[in-house]
């Protein structure tokens, strides 16, 4: 295997890739019913990188028909759990073997730095995969208590068909979070990428069914929100319907199921995560650069950014430099560079959107310690600085409304209960950190946050067994654990008379 360590490994491989763009269902690549396409630009430096097929209602029928056809065969379905088990894992191999490709495809398409492309998106896909697939045979139904001379079995089975919407922030990522559990059920599944970044999603297409999966298991529709989502949203042959993305578009969603056929959907939806640091914290310095990287990273185009720092104010100005400090390591390169941290916001709109937040910022009387700027514009790429906001109140748009960019907003307390209400003053409850060293704090403290996880003493923690997902208007249901699975299964209660 060919080992990439410097931009010119990369971009050479760039030169030599061919991508493509079509629509993939049924087992085959096939373009839009209508023959549209969209360019499929590069937030790296503009140029276009192929056309990708513009699905519409007409592709959706399709796509849906055959993956219920395949569903109703049970080709898939009906295989004992240890069969799926081992297609399952084997394309989480294939993920793996073909990691250099998917990572590139990723950076490529939505700006993320290579780096993280392959230690965190292809990694972390792989290991969703496997993961489910390990699991679907060790999952076992129940028995109801019962007289003597009856039995109650409480059983679970696939859905059928399966929508996944899945955002551009990690594409692949979170694709794999839904497509590990659902597959593995014995589900057929229609995945629909963002427009933003659908290159890795077609080609999980081609290697679910290298893996094994008959065709019509796993079919992929790129397009529009508007167009191939909503048609999907709207079929009355879908059974349920997984999305992950912005509450706005989260809250349409749920009208269309209930304009339609009351599909089960499930939602993870957006976030304004606080990130409380007590004076006690165990390291501040750590807690420091903790601060920093849960804000960059990704461009903090992250659902869980930890974009709300919450400082006890006895250590908050001193605390502020260090964070500063830290982000200097954070600062935008080419996203071919293995050693870039740092890469471009995913396109122009996303950028006006982070460069208007800061604007706001500015204007509400918030202080900018760093950053605020684009920068690298010669590279015809889009590169934001990651920028911090000292003097923020929690009335402030930028800190109430979600940015998905490296936009930090500082806010101060005095007692925990005070940390606690400006923390749960949001319509969010995605995520939350908390940092101190007494024990009792903590988790007082991790009690009364209204999210659906909190971390202590470090920020973004967990693995494929703790379930992911939020409180309030963040959305509802878990990726990733075991709990997952009741998303893509529908409980069955027989009773037998003996």
């Amino acid at each position: 295997m060919t080992s990439r360590t410097s931009r010119q490994d990369w971009e050479l491989f760039a030169d030599s890739l061919a991508i493509k763009g079509q629509a993939f269902i049924n087992g085959e690549h096939t373009d839009a019913v209508s023959g549209d396409t969209f360019s499929c630009i590069s937030p790296i430096d503009g140029r276009t990188l192929t056309q990708v097929a513009s699905c519409d209602l007409a592709d959706a029928n399709i796509a849906v028909a055959n993956a219920r056809a395949t569903f109703e065969s049970g080709s898939w379905a009906h295989l004992p759990p240890a069969e799926r088990k081992k297609v399952v894992i084997r394309f989480a191999e294939l993920i793996e073997e073909n990691g250099d490709e998917l990572a590139l495809l990723e950076t490529l398409d939505m700006g993320k730095p290579i780096r993280y492309s392959k230690a965190v998106d292809v990694n972390g896909a792989a290991r969703a995969i496997r993961w489910s697939g390990e699991a679907v045979d060790k999952i076992y139904d129940e028995l109801a208590p019962t007289p003597h001379n009856e039995i109650g079995m409480i059983t679970r089975e696939p859905i059928g068909v399966v929508a996944a919407i899945v955002p551009w922030n990690f594409p692949m990522l979170m694709a794999c979070w839904k497509l590990g559990p659902a597959l593995a059920s014995g589900n057929s599944v229609i995945l629909k990428p963002s427009e933003k970044s659908p290159l890795t999603a077609i080609k999980l297409g081609e290697l679910a069914l290298e893996a094994g999966m008959p065709k019509g298991v796993l079919n992929v529709l790129p397009g529009y929100g508007h167009t191939v989502g909503k048609a999907l949203a709207l079929h009355m042959d879908v059974d349920t319907l997984v999305f992950t993305g912005s509450t706005k578009i989260a809250k349409q969603l749920m009208i269309y199921a209930g304009e339609s056929n009351m599909k089960r959907v499930w939602l993870e939806a957006g976030g304004k995560s606080p990130n409380i640091v007590f004076a006690d914290a165990p390291n501040l310095d750590v807690a420091a650069a903790s601060a920093a990287s849960a804000i960059a990273f990704n461009q903090g185009e992250v659902c869980t950014a930890g974009s709300r720092l919450l400082v006890e104010a006895s250590i908050k100005d001193a605390f502020v430099a260090k964070v500063v400090e830290q982000l200097k390591d954070w600062q935008p390169g080419h996203p071919l560079d293995p050693q870039t941290q740092v890469g471009a916001v995913v396109d122009q709109q996303q950028l006006d959107t982070v460069l208007g937040y800061i604007e706001k910022g500015t204007q509400s009387g918030a202080t900018m310690v760093c950053g605020g700027r684009r920068v690298m514009p010669d590279t015809g790429g889009l590169f934001v600085e990651p920028t911090v906001f000292d003097n923020v109140n929690n009335e402030m748009p930028i800190a109430r409304e979600e940015i998905f960019g490296p936009v930090l907003s500082v806010i101060t307390f005095d007692t925990p209960e005070q940390a606690v209400a400006i923390a749960n003053d949001t319509d969010y409850g995605l995520a939350a950190a908390v940092w101190t060293s007494d024990i009792s704090k903590a988790h007082k403290t991790a009690k009364a946050l209204r999210t659906g996880m909190v971390w202590i003493n470090h920020y973004d923690g967990g693995d494929m067994t703790a379930p992911f997902g939020g409180y309030k208007q963040s959305g509802n249901g878990r990726d990733k654990s075991l709990h997952a699975f009741e998303k893509y299964t529908e409980v069955k209660a027989t009773w037998i008379a003996l």
